[in-house]
């Protein structure tokens, strides 16, 4: 039996399941069952305690594109194997994100709707698609599959990953060196790193100072990575052109925020890249296969680096 715990759509979910595993029993918190017969969860911003309530969990199926809400939790055991989505539909939502953050800067259409306020009629000089140059921060399964797909559009695309990797199109930054000099060298910064003690508060004064004078960030990762003050004075200062912001320390953000009224800030509500239940499902169904086979299932996070 398989517990979900998703909201809203339950009902597409729950369908999925019964088309791609007619035989697994799916119940939801609106359904009679025993606690006890629960062997998997699979969730999305799991409540609190929720795990404690099923004796026999043999595993958990995260079905958001960051865990950060399923590790170091007390009820929930590091012996209870946690499996992440490895895409479902993510990184398509993601590349059309980061285009339209990029678009927004290589095309200067937020500088035109500034002049559109004051009624100026006034044209800037357009900028190629190769002068624009894209770094990222963390190539994991979902990054690079990002980092990729920004390639094919013809920008140029550096990546940065703690560990060496090689990716076609891509020119690969590691170790701490390597994160200063991808950043010196980006028109726009973008966040996909995971959330963990190393990933906090590392876009602060001192990394996002480097980044070119006029340089933009896209933040679609976790907002504890960024330090909020230190963005606000860098866009104050015109050092930074413009920040596209989809994660927040606090979500929702709060109404007295200055993000939301800061004119080179561009918030929007944690919608970068949703789940889509359908390929989501698919991921869920066969990775229930290989435990029951003894196998290793995609997508297994590593509970010493938390993804």
């Amino acid at each position: 039996m398989l517990y979900l715990h998703i909201e809203p759509d339950q009902q597409q979910w729950l369908d999925a399941f019964a088309h791609h595993q007619p035989d697994l029993k799916v119940v939801t918190a609106e359904d009679d069952f025993a606690a006890d017969q629960v062997r998997w969860v699979a969730a999305w911003n799991p409540s609190e305690g929720l795990f404690a309530r099923f004796p026999n969990l043999e595993a958990v199926f995260a079905l958001g594109a960051g865990v950060d809400a399923f590790v170091r939790r007390d009820d929930l055991s590091s012996e209870v194997p946690l499996i992440r989505l490895l895409d479902a539909g993510m990184a398509d939502q993601m590349v059309e994100y980061i285009l339209w953050a990029t678009l927004t800067v290589q095309r200067d259409f937020d500088l035109y709707a500034d002049l559109q306020r004051q009624n100026k009629w006034q044209e800037h000089t357009a900028r190629s698609r190769d002068q624009m140059r894209l770094g990222i921060l963390g190539l994991g399964a979902l990054g690079q599959q990002v980092a990729k797909s920004l390639t094919t559009y013809g920008y140029p695309v550096s990546g940065w990953k703690r560990s060496e990797i090689e990716l076609e199109g891509v020119k690969v930054f590691t170790g701490d060196q390597g994160l200063q000099q991808l950043v010196q060298q980006s028109d726009v910064l973008i966040s996909l790193l995971p959330n963990t003690p190393q990933t906090r508060g590392l876009l602060d004064a001192k990394l996002l100072g480097k980044l070119p004078k006029g340089a933009a960030l896209v933040n679609v990762a976790r907002g504890v990575q960024v330090v909020d003050d230190d963005l606000l004075k860098l866009l104050d200062n015109d050092h930074l052109r413009f920040a596209a912001l989809d994660v927040f320390h606090e979500e929702p953000l709060p109404t007295d925020h200055p993000f939301w009224q800061h004119p080179k800030v561009a918030v929007t509500p944690h919608m970068a890249a949703a789940t889509l239940p359908e390929p989501a499902v698919k991921q869920v169904v066969a990775n229930l296969k290989k435990l029951e086979a003894g196998q290793e299932p995609e997508g297994l996070v590593k509970a010493e680096s938390g993804y």
